[in-house]
């Protein structure tokens, strides 16, 4: 062979040949093993991955053998066991997820504490159901990381379970009252999969196939609270209100709160326009809750509503501590997100001297004056010597949050006994049942007896009113229907 002038031989050309080839299978290999590398680094656990942005976290779903926190420890372990016993069984059973921010951070509005009392009441529905029904729940822990930052991942990985194999039928927690958690429901619901949230309480969420919520809407709630303000004799209010994009807890609650208080009468009436902070201006809205606290003063209504989450209201409270009018009494009214503050923080808000009341999503004492509100067993779990107690220690759950996350699997267990009935349990067929949840057939849950309504609302769902005790506890003081 010539090239160029020169004479190559052949066997020289075989041999370069030969030698790009094996560099080219060697360079295949190495990229190979660096990607299986990679892929090793970034599993936590079966089903679980890390993330590194916009946080450190493990997100994904595991059935308890993986624990994505150590203050999870007992409760994955318990889960664990029980999907051991589950999958031991006859073979009859169903998978139920769990779906929330398990890992949370700072911004989060469900602290710790809430997530702990979510999945242990999650694991008492399921073991409450696994006692006396068929087919039995296997429960799975799904975390969309801080902020559900990662919930497209965790969705589709959900959605691919399904789609191998595994017989996953509802989706249940959901997380609260987001943008990307809504889109999360959307996406689970478009893929046949029945979903049951257990604290979003946006109003408008509904609508989506096979899809149902435990808790009250804001709506709800914004109408038992203006009636128990009414109740006090208190004709004048203020509404203070988060306007963060993408807090549908907020702006919802805002709205109902705003429509709902003057329809008492001509006596009541809201005596400014909304107050508005946003608390997603991280260097500005503590500074806002400051200036606001101060402009109350010129306006002086005998109650503020504040529309917005919990972890900002600590904050407002220290604010109206300072303020300059402190000869000037006043009651503040706010919403369920109050739950998900830490005991310490439950502490610095009863510090303030503020008179603070809010409408609660469940507690352990609601039904103490009528028994036929919830099983009395069933009460008895969440209150001090229960069950819980008897699993975790003696850890309180007065938050409301395990009560909630045990009626949102509750009900999807139900769902699933009652589909059963059929040729074959789907999360669609499941989807079906939760508007058949009438008469005998209704959940009785914790928090309440449910129903259903057709957009998968619960009707008329109890409202507990709760007021922040000197000590920080919260205390219950009635129980009222949204409906009057």
């Amino acid at each position: 062979m010539v090239v160029a002038g020169h004479r190559i031989s052949l066997l020289t050309v075989k041999r370069s040949v030969t030698a790009a080839v094996v560099l080219a299978v060697l360079a295949g290999v190495s990229l190979f093993v660096h990607d299986w590398y990679v892929h090793r680094d970034d599993l936590c656990a079966q089903g679980v991955t890390r993330m590194e942005e916009p946080r450190a976290e493990c997100v994904g779903t595991t059935d308890g053998s993986y624990v994505f926190a150590e203050h999870l420890a007992a409760v994955s372990g318990r889960i664990e066991q029980a999907n051991r016993e589950v999958t031991a069984g006859d073979g009859k059973y169903v998978t139920v997820a769990y779906m929330t921010s398990v890992t949370v951070g700072e911004n989060d509005s469900n602290p710790e504490e809430s997530v702990r009392h979510e999945l242990q009441g999650a694991h008492l529905a399921q073991q409450r159901h696994n006692e006396r029904f068929t087919p039995k729940i296997r429960l799975l822990i799904a975390n969309t990381g801080s902020g559900s930052a990662h919930w497209r991942h965790t969705v589709d990985g959900l959605i691919g379970l399904r789609d191998g194999g595994e017989p996953l039928v509802a989706v249940t927690g959901l997380g609260p009252s987001t943008d990307r958690n809504l889109a999360a429901l959307r996406r689970l619901s478009d893929a046949g999969l029945a979903t049951v949230a257990s604290t979003m309480t946006a109003t408008g969420i509904g609508g989506m196939e096979g899809f149902v919520r435990v808790a009250p809407t804001n709506v709800d709630e914004a109408r038992v609270a203006a009636r128990y303000l009414r109740q006090k004799k208190i004709r004048t209010a203020m509404v203070v209100q988060d306007v963060a994009e993408g807090n549908l807890y907020a702006d919802t609650l805002g709205d109902a709160f705003t429509a709902e208080f003057p329809r008492g009468g001509k006596e009541y009436e809201l005596v400014a326009e909304r107050k508005q902070f946003d608390s997603s201006l991280e260097d500005s809205w503590r500074n806002e809750l400051q200036i606001l606290s101060n402009q109350l003063c010129f306006h002086r209504p005998e109650a503020v509503y504040f529309a917005g989450r919990g972890r900002h209201l600590t904050h407002f409270l220290d604010a109206l501590a300072e303020r300059f009018c402190t000869e000037w009494d006043f009651t503040v009214m706010t919403g369920d997100d109050t739950t998900n503050l830490t005991d310490d923080q439950v502490r610095k808000a009863a510090d303030s001297g503020v008179q603070v009341f809010y409408t609660g999503l469940a507690h352990p004492e609601m039904w103490k004056d009528e028994p036929d509100g919830a099983p009395g067993a069933v009460q008895a779990a969440f209150r001090k010597g229960g069950v819980l107690e008897q699993w975790f220690g003696r850890e309180r759950h007065i938050d409301g949050q395990a009560m909630m996350a045990h009626d949102a699997v509750l009900t999807a267990a139900r769902g699933a006994q009652m589909a059963s009935r059929g040729t074959r349990v789907t999360g669609r067929a499941v989807g079906r049942m939760f508007q058949l949840m009438e008469d005998s057939a209704q959940v009785r849950g914790a928090s309440g007896t449910l129903t259903f309504e057709e957009n998968g609302d619960a009707h008329d769902k109890a409202v507990p009113i709760l007021k922040l005790a000197s000590n920080g506890d919260p205390v219950f003081v009635t129980v009222l229907s949204p409906r009057g």
